[in-house]
């Protein structure tokens, strides 16, 4: 296992459940994310891609929208610090430029600040879409003035905002949804899924071990046969 994902569903239904503002359970979601990040570095996972806020998040009420924003902002500057000295190296993922300039900026001066470090990868997905990722690309590939017959997997691959990392090996989804929300959706062709009931707030290190003790009993096939053990 070297490249898990999570999108990160259930923050809102949380709150609910408490009779809390849906932030409260955006804000518990974050307190997750900090014991998922320490478990995931114990786990010896490389990278770790989370599911933060999609391009079509957008159309939520403006209150929350808003509320998030200042939450994401606020998150990297509390947790930078600790961040690096824990090792983790930052890097955001999704259209940059749509967000407001004091947060492109954080994420900036986060990313920078972080660049040489290798303990973890967290790939925090801000304002990010699986289409919208294939359309920058193709955007750029024809910027690029690359000819039709150029074009092949390893070309798109190399242009998407994932290009220096590995695919995800498993994509976990919480909240019991079984859909991938338009989440990595090039690089998650062969990926193992595995869902769980478990809300967001409310996912730690146990949960994490029973995602990877999952994926550990499958055998991936990437679409090959694979041989039966000799004698049979």
């Amino acid at each position: 296992m070297r490249h898990l994902a999570i999108i990160m569903d259930g923050n809102g239904r949380w709150a609910a459940q408490r009779h809390l503002p849906r932030l409260a359970g955006h804000k518990a979601g974050v307190a997750a994310l900090r014991r998922v990040v320490e478990a995931a570095v114990d786990e010896h996972i490389e990278y770790l891609s989370v599911y933060a806020f999609s391009t079509e998040n957008w159309g939520r009420p403006r209150e929350e929208v808003e509320g998030l924003m200042r939450l994401f902002w606020e998150t990297i500057r509390s947790d930078l610090e600790k961040l690096h000295r824990d090792g983790v190296r930052l890097r955001h993922l999704g259209r940059l430029q749509d967000l407001p300039p004091a947060i492109q900026r954080a994420v900036q001066e986060s990313v920078e600040l972080t660049r040489h470090n290798s303990r973890i990868h967290l790939s925090v997905c801000f304002n990010y879409g699986g289409r919208a990722e294939l359309v920058d690309a193709v955007r750029r590939i024809i910027a690029d003035g690359l000819p039709p017959e150029a074009i092949t997997e390893e070309v798109i691959s190399s242009y998407l905002y994932t290009h220096d990392l590995p695919d995800p090996d498993l994509v976990v989804r919480t909240a019991g949804e079984m859909r991938v929300s338009n989440f990595l959706i090039w690089q998650s062709a062969y990926s193992e899924y595995y869902s769980t009931p478990t809300l967001w707030p409310d996912f730690g290190r146990e949960d994490l071990r029973a995602a990877l003790e999952s994926y550990r009993q499958r055998q991936r096939r990437f679409g090959r046969l694979v041989a039966a053990p000799s004698g049979r």
